[in-house]
Protein backbone atom coordinates (compact mmCIF):
# COMPACT_ATOMS: atom_id res chain seq x y z
CA UNK A 1 0.00 0.00 0.00
CA UNK A 2 2.96 2.49 0.96
CA UNK A 3 4.52 1.75 -2.36
CA UNK A 4 1.35 2.09 -4.75
CA UNK A 5 1.16 5.70 -2.49
CA UNK A 6 4.80 6.47 -3.22
CA UNK A 7 4.24 6.10 -7.14
CA UNK A 8 0.93 8.15 -7.07
CA UNK A 9 2.41 11.17 -5.18
CA UNK A 10 5.08 11.10 -7.87
CA UNK A 11 2.54 10.56 -10.54
CA UNK A 12 0.42 13.69 -9.01
CA UNK A 13 4.03 15.85 -8.76
CA UNK A 14 4.69 14.80 -12.58
CA UNK A 15 1.41 15.86 -13.73
CA UNK A 16 1.66 18.82 -11.84
CA UNK A 17 4.91 19.83 -13.38
CA UNK A 18 3.98 18.95 -16.73
CA UNK A 19 0.67 21.28 -16.43
CA UNK A 20 2.39 24.61 -14.93
CA UNK A 21 4.86 23.96 -18.15
CA UNK A 22 2.09 23.56 -20.14
CA UNK A 23 0.62 27.12 -19.07
CA UNK A 24 3.92 28.63 -19.45
CA UNK A 25 4.10 27.27 -22.53
CA UNK A 26 0.95 28.71 -24.09
CA UNK A 27 1.62 32.28 -21.95
CA UNK A 28 1.80 34.57 -24.79
CA UNK A 29 5.95 35.73 -24.29
CA UNK A 30 5.22 38.21 -26.94
CA UNK A 31 3.36 39.95 -24.49
CA UNK A 32 6.18 40.84 -22.39
CA UNK A 33 8.40 42.63 -24.33
CA UNK A 34 9.83 46.17 -25.42
CA UNK A 35 10.75 47.00 -29.04
CA UNK A 36 11.95 49.95 -30.94
CA UNK A 37 11.61 50.67 -35.03
CA UNK A 38 13.05 53.08 -37.64
CA UNK A 39 10.12 54.95 -39.18
CA UNK A 40 11.49 55.16 -42.89
CA UNK A 41 10.17 56.56 -46.53
CA UNK A 42 11.16 55.18 -49.66
CA UNK A 43 14.34 54.07 -47.49
CA UNK A 44 14.68 57.12 -46.14
CA UNK A 45 14.70 57.70 -41.97
CA UNK A 46 11.83 59.84 -41.03
CA UNK A 47 11.45 58.93 -37.58
CA UNK A 48 11.11 56.74 -34.82
CA UNK A 49 8.48 53.82 -33.02
CA UNK A 50 8.66 52.00 -29.80
CA UNK A 51 6.07 49.83 -27.95
CA UNK A 52 5.97 48.17 -24.51
CA UNK A 53 3.79 45.00 -23.56
CA UNK A 54 3.28 44.23 -19.71
CA UNK A 55 0.96 41.74 -18.00
CA UNK A 56 -1.11 43.46 -15.94
CA UNK A 57 -3.62 41.32 -13.41
CA UNK A 58 -6.50 40.52 -16.08
CA UNK A 59 -4.71 41.00 -19.51
CA UNK A 60 -2.06 43.34 -21.10
CA UNK A 61 -1.36 47.18 -20.38
CA UNK A 62 1.19 48.69 -23.46
CA UNK A 63 2.37 52.13 -24.20
CA UNK A 64 3.57 53.07 -27.92
CA UNK A 65 5.32 55.88 -28.94
CA UNK A 66 5.83 57.49 -32.55
CA UNK A 67 7.91 60.47 -33.69
CA UNK A 68 7.80 61.10 -37.70
CA UNK A 69 9.05 64.52 -39.18
CA UNK A 70 9.40 65.21 -42.70
CA UNK A 71 8.34 67.86 -44.91
CA UNK A 72 4.65 68.33 -44.56
CA UNK A 73 4.19 66.26 -41.65
CA UNK A 74 4.76 66.32 -38.07
CA UNK A 75 3.27 63.16 -36.09
CA UNK A 76 3.64 63.00 -32.34
CA UNK A 77 1.87 60.30 -30.56
CA UNK A 78 1.42 58.50 -27.12
CA UNK A 79 -0.79 55.57 -27.04
CA UNK A 80 -2.17 53.65 -23.79
CA UNK A 81 -4.10 50.86 -23.94
CA UNK A 82 -6.03 47.76 -22.42
CA UNK A 83 -6.05 44.67 -23.60
CA UNK A 84 -8.02 41.57 -22.16
CA UNK A 85 -5.81 37.89 -21.78
CA UNK A 86 -6.94 37.42 -25.42
CA UNK A 87 -6.21 40.28 -26.90
CA UNK A 88 -9.32 42.03 -26.71
CA UNK A 89 -9.85 46.02 -26.35
CA UNK A 90 -10.98 46.93 -23.12
CA UNK A 91 -9.68 50.81 -23.57
CA UNK A 92 -7.06 53.14 -25.24
CA UNK A 93 -6.15 56.57 -25.16
CA UNK A 94 -4.35 58.54 -27.47
CA UNK A 95 -2.94 62.02 -27.34
CA UNK A 96 -0.97 63.35 -30.43
CA UNK A 97 0.59 66.61 -32.39
CA UNK A 98 0.10 66.45 -35.74
CA UNK A 99 1.42 69.82 -37.45
CA UNK A 100 1.67 71.40 -34.83
CA UNK A 101 -2.20 70.58 -34.10
CA UNK A 102 -3.14 68.31 -30.61
CA UNK A 103 -5.28 65.37 -30.93
CA UNK A 104 -6.71 63.28 -28.06
CA UNK A 105 -8.38 59.98 -28.74
CA UNK A 106 -9.98 57.61 -26.15
CA UNK A 107 -11.61 54.16 -27.45
CA UNK A 108 -13.76 52.67 -24.98
CA UNK A 109 -16.03 49.41 -25.76
CA UNK A 110 -19.00 48.46 -23.52
CA UNK A 111 -21.37 45.61 -24.23
CA UNK A 112 -23.40 47.78 -27.29
CA UNK A 113 -21.03 49.68 -28.85
CA UNK A 114 -17.41 51.35 -29.25
CA UNK A 115 -17.74 54.34 -28.33
CA UNK A 116 -14.44 56.68 -29.81
CA UNK A 117 -14.21 60.70 -28.70
CA UNK A 118 -11.38 62.74 -30.71
CA UNK A 119 -11.07 66.43 -29.71
CA UNK A 120 -9.19 68.35 -32.40
CA UNK A 121 -8.89 71.82 -33.09
CA UNK A 122 -10.78 72.85 -29.42
CA UNK A 123 -14.28 70.64 -30.86
CA UNK A 124 -14.93 67.36 -29.81
CA UNK A 125 -17.02 64.46 -31.02
CA UNK A 126 -18.55 61.11 -30.33
CA UNK A 127 -18.97 58.28 -32.80
CA UNK A 128 -20.77 54.91 -31.55
CA UNK A 129 -18.84 52.81 -33.82
CA UNK A 130 -20.31 48.90 -34.09
CA UNK A 131 -19.15 46.58 -31.57
CA UNK A 132 -16.74 43.61 -32.44
CA UNK A 133 -14.48 42.18 -30.07
CA UNK A 134 -11.93 41.43 -32.52
CA UNK A 135 -11.22 45.18 -33.17
CA UNK A 136 -7.61 46.66 -32.98
CA UNK A 137 -7.15 50.12 -32.36
CA UNK A 138 -4.94 51.12 -35.11
CA UNK A 139 -3.13 54.81 -35.24
CA UNK A 140 -0.55 55.18 -37.71
CA UNK A 141 2.83 53.81 -37.75
CA UNK A 142 2.01 51.98 -34.12
CA UNK A 143 3.65 48.89 -33.61
CA UNK A 144 1.78 47.82 -31.14
CA UNK A 145 -1.25 47.77 -32.75
CA UNK A 146 0.27 45.73 -35.65
CA UNK A 147 1.41 43.54 -32.98
CA UNK A 148 -2.48 43.17 -31.55
CA UNK A 149 -3.26 42.54 -34.99
CA UNK A 150 -1.21 39.44 -35.25
CA UNK A 151 -1.72 38.14 -32.10
CA UNK A 152 -5.34 38.36 -33.06
CA UNK A 153 -5.02 37.05 -36.94
CA UNK A 154 -3.74 33.80 -35.28
CA UNK A 155 -6.28 33.13 -32.80
CA UNK A 156 -9.18 34.02 -35.11
CA UNK A 157 -7.54 32.62 -37.96
CA UNK A 158 -7.11 35.42 -40.21
CA UNK A 159 -11.21 35.60 -40.25
CA UNK A 160 -13.31 38.17 -38.35
CA UNK A 161 -10.90 41.11 -37.90
CA UNK A 162 -11.66 44.76 -37.72
CA UNK A 163 -9.48 47.93 -37.38
CA UNK A 164 -10.45 51.28 -35.13
CA UNK A 165 -9.39 54.37 -37.58
CA UNK A 166 -8.77 57.57 -35.27
CA UNK A 167 -9.18 60.07 -37.86
CA UNK A 168 -11.68 62.82 -38.95
CA UNK A 169 -14.73 61.35 -36.75
CA UNK A 170 -14.00 57.82 -36.68
CA UNK A 171 -14.19 54.72 -38.56
CA UNK A 172 -14.34 50.76 -38.12
CA UNK A 173 -13.13 48.78 -40.88
CA UNK A 174 -13.04 45.06 -42.01
CA UNK A 175 -8.95 43.82 -42.06
CA UNK A 176 -8.49 41.02 -44.76
CA UNK A 177 -5.88 39.37 -44.44
CA UNK A 178 -3.89 36.98 -46.82
CA UNK A 179 -0.95 34.52 -45.77
CA UNK A 180 2.27 33.84 -47.82
CA UNK A 181 4.98 31.87 -47.51
CA UNK A 182 7.82 32.37 -45.10
CA UNK A 183 10.61 34.05 -45.74
CA UNK A 184 14.11 34.33 -43.82
CA UNK A 185 16.24 36.79 -41.76
CA UNK A 186 18.30 38.06 -39.24
CA UNK A 187 17.07 39.54 -36.10
CA UNK A 188 20.34 40.87 -33.97
CA UNK A 189 22.91 38.85 -36.58
CA UNK A 190 20.77 35.97 -35.51
CA UNK A 191 18.75 33.83 -38.39
CA UNK A 192 14.94 33.88 -37.77
CA UNK A 193 11.89 32.45 -39.43
CA UNK A 194 9.70 35.53 -40.82
CA UNK A 195 6.03 34.91 -41.54
CA UNK A 196 4.82 37.36 -44.10
CA UNK A 197 1.25 38.53 -44.16
CA UNK A 198 -0.74 40.92 -46.04
CA UNK A 199 -3.29 43.29 -44.52
CA UNK A 200 -6.04 45.32 -46.69
CA UNK A 201 -7.76 48.02 -44.65
CA UNK A 202 -9.94 50.40 -46.47
CA UNK A 203 -8.31 49.36 -49.87
CA UNK A 204 -4.35 50.15 -48.26
CA UNK A 205 -1.99 47.44 -48.02
CA UNK A 206 0.10 46.61 -45.17
CA UNK A 207 2.96 43.77 -45.90
CA UNK A 208 3.35 41.98 -42.18
CA UNK A 209 6.94 40.73 -41.21
CA UNK A 210 6.71 38.71 -38.23
CA UNK A 211 8.48 36.74 -35.51
CA UNK A 212 8.25 33.17 -34.59
CA UNK A 213 6.14 34.04 -31.62
CA UNK A 214 4.33 36.63 -33.96
CA UNK A 215 5.92 40.11 -32.86
CA UNK A 216 6.11 42.57 -35.58
CA UNK A 217 9.85 42.69 -37.49
CA UNK A 218 8.40 45.22 -40.06
CA UNK A 219 5.40 46.74 -42.01
CA UNK A 220 5.02 48.15 -45.19
CA UNK A 221 2.39 50.81 -45.92
CA UNK A 222 3.03 50.33 -49.94
CA UNK A 223 0.96 53.06 -51.21
CA UNK A 224 2.63 55.50 -49.41
CA UNK A 225 6.03 53.94 -49.15
CA UNK A 226 6.45 54.20 -45.61
CA UNK A 227 8.10 51.25 -43.52
CA UNK A 228 8.28 50.45 -40.23
CA UNK A 229 11.52 47.96 -39.77
CA UNK A 230 12.36 46.50 -35.79
CA UNK A 231 15.96 47.99 -35.07
CA UNK A 232 18.56 44.99 -35.87
CA UNK A 233 16.25 43.17 -38.35
CA UNK A 234 17.04 42.29 -41.62
CA UNK A 235 15.15 40.72 -44.10
CA UNK A 236 16.64 38.51 -46.73
CA UNK A 237 15.55 38.87 -50.17
CA UNK A 238 13.08 35.96 -51.20
CA UNK A 239 14.61 33.42 -53.72
CA UNK A 240 11.36 34.39 -55.71
CA UNK A 241 7.83 36.31 -54.62
CA UNK A 242 5.31 34.06 -52.16
CA UNK A 243 1.92 33.50 -53.26
CA UNK A 244 -1.06 32.91 -50.68
CA UNK A 245 -2.22 29.51 -50.56
CA UNK A 246 -5.01 27.98 -52.32
CA UNK A 247 -7.75 28.59 -50.27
Amino acid sequence: MSKLLTVMNIVSRNLAFFFLAALLALAPAARAQSASYIVSQHGKSVGTATVTFAASRDGYDSTSIVRVDLQGLNYNISKTEQLTQSNQLKHAQLSATVNGSAVNVVAAPDSAQILLNISANGRSVTTPLARHATAVFLPDFDPGAFDTLLALAVTQNNRDLWAIIPKKTGSIQPVQIATYADEKGTLDGKPVIVHHLVATIAGARIELFSGPENQLLQAELTQQGFALVRKGFILAPPVKPGAPPTQ
